[in-house]
């Protein structure tokens, strides 16, 4: 639950910037050019300034090649403007991401050299681009994005106690919420937006209790600029709350690639060159072979039968990667299981039993409800709430491209990661 404090977030900002600026050594930001970073940003080149404080603070970009063009365009133009109080380290290394839609290529490389006649734009040219491959001693080629940013931190600090500020904000995801909540975490000097990254580096979120719509009222009261892509998905239609800029290709962010289609046409040409699979993601997000619960079963098929005739046509690897976490997911649910809820103990359903035991999910008070065989569908409701395994649920994880299997709550591990891209170089010339 929230507590107000007799201040507005504005001033609550300003009082934990002063804290990031009287205690860290070292401070930079992480700047994606979406609404939230660059508040963040604009935020505190104000506090700055108004403060004469003259040392610069690092500014990492990390380009991702298949983004908007209008977004790089501001982040240039950002950096370019605040020279002065900013040392930028905008990145255009081979980096591997996430591919959710391409069941053959899981991962692709921005700005792979294999790939270069390919790219969707050129590099930016300025003098603070960063695109040699030797520039820092960590970093190897195609590394994942999430090696890529904890490691630039520690290169950063240089052994220094380091502030990295970010822009997310509490109310944007249940996730964002927990990261910034949990009382788990380390924290400096036990500040509960502040979480410990490494030994000497430290995430910090000035603007965790911000709204959507303070962000917005941030941009207009201080005549702060912005991306101006936020402009075209309000006349597309889309609410303040539900406008995304990252790359569009994860398993969240997919959902955007109809817009980059709109908004970007001459992009979005380059980008289904690029990106294997984009167009399939552009097509079918959100409808009946992307969104859960409006699959149509085929005639003659149960849903253990298509789910078995799916894996049956994907290579040998790939089927094997999904065979093996469906048979944790089902032992999951017959060990584990999850806390009985209400409106099911009074009607179970077939092969549900409750257990004595009590659930160490949740609050630790509820009964534990296991399941001694696999339904082939249950109500939308109860499936959607993962409350009960099926073999529905598993076919619709084929059907999404889910390699890393979140339809039925699992998620990548490192090894994983590493095996998916054997599995890459294995079938590339196929």
């Amino acid at each position: 639950m929230k507590k107000y404090l007799d201040k507005n977030v504005y001033e609550a900002s300003q009082d934990r910037l002063k804290f990031i600026f009287d205690n860290f050594e070292k401070v930079y930001l992480s700047f994606s050019g979406g609404k939230d970073s660059g508040v963040m940003l604009n935020l505190t080149l104000d506090y700055m300034r108004a403060n004469n404080i003259k040392e610069k603070i690092g500014v990492l970009v990390v380009d991702l090649e298949g983004q908007y063009k209008a977004t790089i365009d501001y982040i240039l133009n950002t950096i370019d403007s605040n020279l002065d109080l900013i040392e930028p380290y905008f990145v255009c290394l081979p980096l591997t991401l996430r591919n959710a839609v391409s069941v053959f290529n899981p991962f692709w490389t921005c700005w792979d050299s294999e790939q270069q006649d390919k790219w969707i734009r050129q590099m930016p040219i300025r003098d603070y681009v960063i695109s040699s491959l030797d520039y820092f001693d960590f970093f190897k080629e195609k590394m994942e994005f999430e090696q890529f940013t904890p490691a630039f931190g520690k290169w950063f600090s240089k052994g220094k106690t380091t502030a990295c500020l970010v822009g997310i904000r509490s109310d944007e995801s249940l996730n964002r919420y927990r990261t910034i909540a949990s009382k788990d975490k380390k924290m400096f000097q036990n500040k509960i937006w502040t979480t410990q990254i490494s030994n000497d580096v430290f995430n910090c979120y000035p603007i965790y209790d911000w709204t959507t719509e303070d962000i917005w009222v941030g941009n207009a009261k201080f005549n702060w600029d912005y991306n101006k892509v936020y402009d075209l998905f309000w006349k597309a239609g889309l609410s303040i709350a539900n406008q995304r800029i990252c790359q569009p290709y994860g398993d969240d962010q997919r959902i955007g690639l109809a817009l980059f289609r709109v908004i970007e046409q001459e992009t979005w040409a380059k980008v289904v060159n690029r990106v294997s699979g984009a167009n399939f993601g552009n097509i079918y997000c959100g409808e009946k072979i992307m969104g859960y619960g409006k699959v149509k079963l085929p005639k003659g098929h149960t849903w253990k039968s298509y789910t078995k005739l799916l894996l049956s046509t994907l290579p040998p690897e790939l089927a094997n990667h999904y065979k093996k976490r469906f048979i944790k997911f089902m032992k999951y649910w017959n060990k584990k299981g999850c806390p009985v809820r209400n409106n099911l103990e009074n009607k179970l359903p077939e092969g549900a039993k409750i257990l004595e035991k009590i659930s160490t999910r949740g609050k630790k008070d509820k009964k534990l409800l296991v399941y001694t065989k696999i339904n082939d569908c249950l109500d939308v409701k109860i499936e959607s709430a993962k409350l009960a395994p099926t073999w529905r649920r598993m076919a619709i994880c084929i059907l999404k491209n889910d390699h890393l299997c979140k339809t039925i709550s699992f998620t990548q591990t490192k090894q994983q990661q590493e095996r998916m891209k054997e599995l890459l170089t294995k079938y590339k010339n196929l």
